[in-house]
This record gives structure tokens, sequence and C-alpha cells, in this order.
């Protein structure tokens, strides 16, 4: 699926493929193979430009021929309240139109409609392209946050009540967590390489860069760096607390095995005395009416000392 928008005075215009024009955007979203046939033969990109995205174990990368240039960054995606994830987006942009490429509709893309057509044009590739990064990593600390807030009250839960859940919930937070450490730091060489680049003037006929965007591109960096130092210190206390949570499953699981272990020696010591009593050979008391209370009493007795003598040690 995709659509083609093309930014106007007073909102979009949606276009057909047959109507592009200068200054257009195409969003591509979950594309058929017969789709991006035909936009790379009405726009003349490069087809593996157009299906790079697609792949969702793709690195952010940088690439570009003399007419055209591709970057690739990973954005952040929210599947549920537990489980955050990462998937490529594509941004290709040649001297007429911008292209974004995407397995799914995501946040990002999401705030550029036409309820927003002011705040972004796509006449201007370079504004909007660095527009789609600072959505991206602005997107990205939202979620750490989120992350940390959720992190926070699973803790408190799992200090009333050990419970499975909790933990794997803690568990697909600090999968997310990696994943998104692993994705910032490639979307930071990114935006460092875009960078470097662009004051060697390589990509001057594609990303044409006023103070206003370079200025854009520095606060994406500081966005970057921002997210990836908050990913690593996240990253660091829930690796902490899953390990105090792990030591203090193992502590409970041992003080549970002591007391099981102290309750079976102390609930032996009266079936070895029925046992001695039980036999059918002649025993002490048996001509004794009282016989019973006496072996219960002395059973008593010996339980009572055994289970004094763990409690002093600590045992029970």
């Amino acid at each position: 699926m995709y659509k083609i928008y093309k930014s106007c005075a007073d909102g979009i215009d949606e276009l057909m493929l047959d109507q592009l024009e200068k200054g257009i955007w195409i969003d591509i979203i979950s594309p058929s193979m017969e789709e991006l046939t035909e936009i790379s033969a009405a726009t003349g990109v490069q087809l593996d430009y157009l299906t790079a995205a697609l792949d969702d174990e793709e690195k952010s990368r940088i690439e570009w021929e003399s007419d055209q240039i591709l970057i690739l960054i990973d954005i952040p995606l929210l599947r549920s309240n537990n489980d955050y994830d990462t998937l490529p987006l594509g941004i290709i942009i040649t001297a007429n139109c911008i292209i974004t490429v995407c397995l799914e509709v995501n946040a990002v893309l999401a705030d550029f409609n036409s309820m927003n057509y002011r705040t972004f044009s796509t006449f201007k590739k370079t504004r909007f392209l660095f527009q789609l990064l600072y959505k991206s990593a602005t997107l990205y600390l939202k979620y750490i946050r989120n992350i940390n807030r959720r992190t926070d009250e699973l803790e408190q839960h799992l200090r009333n009540s050990m419970e499975n859940a909790g933990l794997f919930n803690l568990l697909d937070l600090r999968k997310s967590l990696t994943f998104f450490s692993a994705s910032l730091r490639s979307n930071y060489i990114v935006t460092e390489k875009i960078l470097r680049l662009r004051s060697t003037n390589q990509l001057q006929h594609l990303i044409k860069m006023y103070e206003e965007d370079e200025d854009l591109l520095e606060d994406v960096i500081i966005e970057y760096k921002q997210a990836i130092e908050m990913v690593e210190m996240y990253s660091h206390i829930l690796n902490s607390m899953m390990e105090v949570f792990a030591s203090i499953i193992n502590n409970n699981m041992n003080e549970v095995m002591k007391f099981l272990a102290g309750m079976t020696i102390i609930l032996a010591i009266p079936t070895v005395l029925s046992s001695f009593w039980g036999m059918n050979v002649a025993v002490p008391f048996k001509d004794n009416s009282f016989g019973f209370y006496i072996v219960a009493l002395l059973s008593l007795v010996i339980a009572a000392t055994f289970a004094y003598f763990l409690r002093k040690r600590r045992m029970f």
C-alpha cells in the first residue's frame, strides 16, 4: 500500500502515481513487489533501495548514488504495555521527491498528516528528513520513560508478591531496552555520518541544508545522545533489579527448604518411636494402661527438644 502526498497552501493533496510532481512525498507501508516495481519505474529509484526497509533485521545505514540517497534507521514500536520493538524505516531522497518505506504503520509517520500540515512541507525534503529523525529520537525518549515507569510499578508489585508474571514482564522490558540500545547507536552513527558528509559537500546536491536545518540536525544528534545515555542507565538499573529478585527468589527457596527439612526431622521422631512400640515384641509399658500417653508425651518432648535446637541454630 502506498499514498502520494503534496503540500499545498491549505493542506495536503493526495495524488495518483501517474500525477507525479516535484516536491511530493510517497509513503509506502507493507507494499507488494508489484507496487514497488511501479514506484521504481515511475520515480527512477533503485528497487533495492525500496526493499531495504522490508527486512526487519536490516541495520541502520546510509547509501547514495549520484541522483538518490537511502537513509535507513530503526524506529521504536509499541506492541503492548511491556513489549517494545524496533522496525527499519527507509527514507529515500531524490531530486524530485522523498519516499518513506516501512513494514508497519508507525507512530513516527503518523504525526505527518493533514491535521498537522503546517508543521512540515513535502517540498522541503531536507527539513522533512530531519523532522522524521527528530520524531524518531523523541519517540525513543518517550518509550524509555514509559519503560522506566513500568519498571517502577513492577518493582512495587514484586516487593509484595513474587509472581512469575511480574518477572516475565521485567524480562520483556529488559529485552526492549536491549533492542533500543542497539538501534539508537546505529541511528546515532547515521546522523553523525550525514553531518560529516554534509561538511564535505558530498550530498549537497540532494540534501541542501540551511541554518535552521543544521540546528535541527544538531537537535537530532543531541536527542539520540540523551536517549543512548538513558537506555544505558535504565538497562543497568533493570539488570541489577533482575539480579536482586533472582537472589531473593533463591533466598526464599532456601528458607522454604530449611523449614521443610526441619519439619521432616521433627515429624520423623514420633514416627520412629511409634514404629518401635508397634513391633510384635516385648516393649516397655506394654502392660501399663497409660503406655500410649507415655510414648506420645515422650515423642512430644523429644520433638520439642529438636525443634528448640534447630530454632537456636536458625535452621527452623
